[in-house]
């Protein structure tokens, strides 16, 4: 007839003891936890730095049209420098690469040397 040993006392508290201590260590690890705000996230299409000796024209006035969906942000036309002059690039309709993400626009800034072309990007809101 088998015998039925309880299992000590000692190594059921001992194993109860460890799993109380390993909680206690995982609230207080979490419990640092910081939710930090979001920051802003730039995205720019890099490249060489466009200096203008002049300042662009006047932006033309556009007609836009009606967005294709209603999540296409519209994207300005802007001056782009090229071959000694500027060239007007029409504006145009775009999806965001991400939810929320807006269009910042292309513009001129003075500069050493003339003015310097900053390109247009996509920025989390």
């Amino acid at each position: 007839m088998p015998l039925n040993i309880p299992a000590s006392p000692g190594r059921a508290s001992g194993r109860i003891r460890a799993a109380g201590t390993l909680a206690i260590l995982a609230a207080a690890a979490l419990s640092g936890c910081v939710v930090a705000p979001p920051r802003q996230v730039v995205v720019e299409q890099q490249g060489a730095v466009v200096v203008a000796p002049t300042a662009p024209p006047a932006p033309y006035v556009e007609t836009v049209t009606v967005a294709p969906s209603p999540v296409h942000v519209w994207v300005g036309g802007f001056w782009e420098w090229g071959g000694g002059r500027y060239v007007w690039r029409p504006g145009h309709w775009a999806a965001p690469p991400r939810p929320g993400w807006v269009w910042v626009p292309h513009r001129w800034e003075p500069g050493p040397g003339g003015w310097h072309m900053r390109p247009g990007h996509w920025a989390m809101r």
